[in-house]
């Protein structure tokens, strides 16, 4: 089956359903998501969105904390432009029916995380991605030009690849992308005037993760198979708090104990009772997620301890259950009441900040191809996301990414040469426990030796590992009749291998980047490692 469509959205997080709602005022949209519409990144972000939204606040001082968390990898007049623009996308959010809690005097009620100088985090409760998920579904799915395709898995981006023809990198053009319909089975062709790649991060390329199933890194691999510049893939962000209950099955991600709980004035302590973030910075347990996340590491690496505690039951209780009643009611079912009781954390992966490399107006280096949310490197977090600038830069780069994507729309045609996808010697295959094996070894090998902290024997022995897994990968995916479980896992070694790549070219210790024979920071490293197409095997 063929499709067309003026404009291709290929995710339903924040990034992909608010481009889908301005793009949907200038022609046709589909909008792909491999699982249900609300599976997503943004669905399970409890924090809030970052933004000036109180008088006392100043851009200057989100711009500097943003830059400050980013470890010099930032791009200044792309966290400034974020910043400045962030208060309307924010605006335009509750026109769109977004509900952020208020204060008694009428106004939003900001919170406060770590890295921040200021209250600044607008929030709902500790869900406030499923409201904003929430709201922006209800737009998509009242408006007459967009089509949600739901259980539809984009397989490949469609370029003059597929036409037989061999041209430079830099005169790529995308037409849309190969499209897995899971109740069929069939691959079908979309066809589209402009491509969004709104796909989300990758999260479970590691064995511990917040990120729902579906962050398996699929955007930015078809985007590198595509040969699109990608860099800075060596910045996973581990999330400091994770509940730890090693017994708990929360769908295969870790359940996120939001960086707001440090906010409100949780205390971290090992083992022992003892508080331990003094001992790392000045900021205690408002310092950037790296720091927490390796000072936690290194208190379960020296005590040999599997957790540490994460304790806000010093506050009032009244306070605890208004801020965080979804946490509070998850942690009930465990046994563990937080108004009393401290929670056991560890760190988890939890957030790709490189990715899929874009302009200030979201185009990546393939003509027609846009991106916007976490499957970019946008510069604006550099080294270490700076905590809720995410759906912040979801909202603004797809605004952005509009007026642009509109004219190269209304300048292109379809490319109708495109041939269907062609299965031709294609069998079932009937060992499909090798590919979950595969996935089950991918993700251990990262877990061990590409965690928080790295070194090179680690990163060398992780690649060997990962080359095997991808060959391996490769060859059932030739001869196989495809399907998600086996898509994912081709996205996931790549994402692995990115990683790995990334991380050997950087010889130092940088935001997210720790490496144990590289302790310390070179200046003379300050820039970004970069994927471009003459790379890609």
């Amino acid at each position: 089956m063929r499709e067309r469509f003026d404009y291709l959205v290929i995710g339903s997080g924040v990034a992909g359903l608010s481009f889908a709602l301005r793009a949907a005022q200038h022609g046709t949209v589909a909008v792909i998501t491999k699982k249900t519409s609300a599976e997503s990144n943004t669905n399970y972000a409890q924090g809030g969105i970052a933004a000036v939204m109180d008088p006392d606040d100043r851009v200057e001082d989100h711009v500097r904390d943003t830059l400050v968390a980013g470890a010099g990898l930032c791009d200044p007049d792309v966290v400034r432009m974020v910043v400045t623009e962030g208060p309307a996308r924010i605006r335009e959010l509750m026109d769109w029916g977004a509900r952020f809690d208020r204060g008694e005097d009428g106004g939003l009620h900001l919170g406060r995380e770590g890295g921040h100088s200021a209250d600044r985090i607008v929030h709902h409760e500790d869900m406030t991605g499923r409201e904003v998920e929430r709201a922006l579904l209800t737009a998509v799915r009242e408006h007459a030009n967009i089509t949600l395709y739901e259980h539809h898995f984009a397989v490949n981006l469609l370029t003059q690849h597929q036409l037989g023809q061999r041209v430079d990198a830099d005169d790529l053009r995308c037409f849309g992308a190969y499209v897995l319909d899971e109740a069929t089975g069939r691959i079908e062709t979309f066809l589209a005037r402009v491509t969004l790649l709104a796909a989300g991060g990758a999260g479970q390329v590691y064995l511990h993760t917040t990120n729902p199933t579906v962050a398996t890194g699929d955007g930015i691999a078809m985007a590198y198979r595509a040969r699109a510049r990608v860099a800075n893939m060596e910045f996973m962000q581990f999330h400091p708090t994770s509940l730890y209950l090693p017994d708990a099955d929360f769908g295969g991600r870790a359940f996120l104990i939001t960086e707001a709980v440090r906010g409100d004035g949780g205390i971290l302590r090992n083992l022992g009772g003892e508080r331990f973030m003094p001992d790392y910075d000045d900021r205690h347990e408002l310092a950037p997620r790296d720091i927490v996340a390796r000072a936690i590491d290194d208190q379960m690496k020296k005590r040999g301890e599997p957790h540490v505690w994460l304790d806000i039951s010093h506050k009032p209780a009244d306070a605890i259950l208004a801020h965080f009643p979804n946490i509070h009611e998850t942690l009930l079912t465990h046994g563990i009441d937080m108004t009393r009781d401290p929670i056991p954390v560890v760190p988890a992966a939890h957030y790709t900040c490189g990715g899929v490399l874009v302009d200030m107006e979201g185009r990546t280096s393939i003509a027609g191809l846009f991106a916007c949310g976490e499957v970019t490197c946008s510069g604006l977090h550099g080294a270490n996301r700076l905590a809720s600038n995410s759906l912040l830069e979801a909202l603004v780069y797809s605004w952005r990414a509009l007026d642009p994507a509109v004219a190269y729309a209304q300048s292109h045609e379809y490319e109708d040469a495109i041939p269907d996808w062609d299965e031709t010697g294609a069998e079932n295959a009937t060992e499909w426990v090798l590919v979950r094996h595969n996935r089950q070894e991918l993700r251990t090998v990262m877990q061990n030796y590409v965690g928080i902290v790295r070194s090179t024997p680690r990163l060398e022995r992780a690649a060997r590992r990962i080359e095997l897994i991808h060959r391996e990968t490769e060859e059932f995916y030739q001869r196989t009749t495809l399907n998600s479980e086996l898509c994912e896992l081709r996205n996931l070694a790549a994402i692995a291998h990115l990683i790995v790549g990334c991380a050997m070219r950087r010889t130092e210790s940088r935001g997210l980047h720790f490496m144990a024979d590289y302790p310390d920071p070179d200046p003379s490293q300050a820039y970004d490692t970069v994927y471009a197409p003459a790379d890609v095997a």
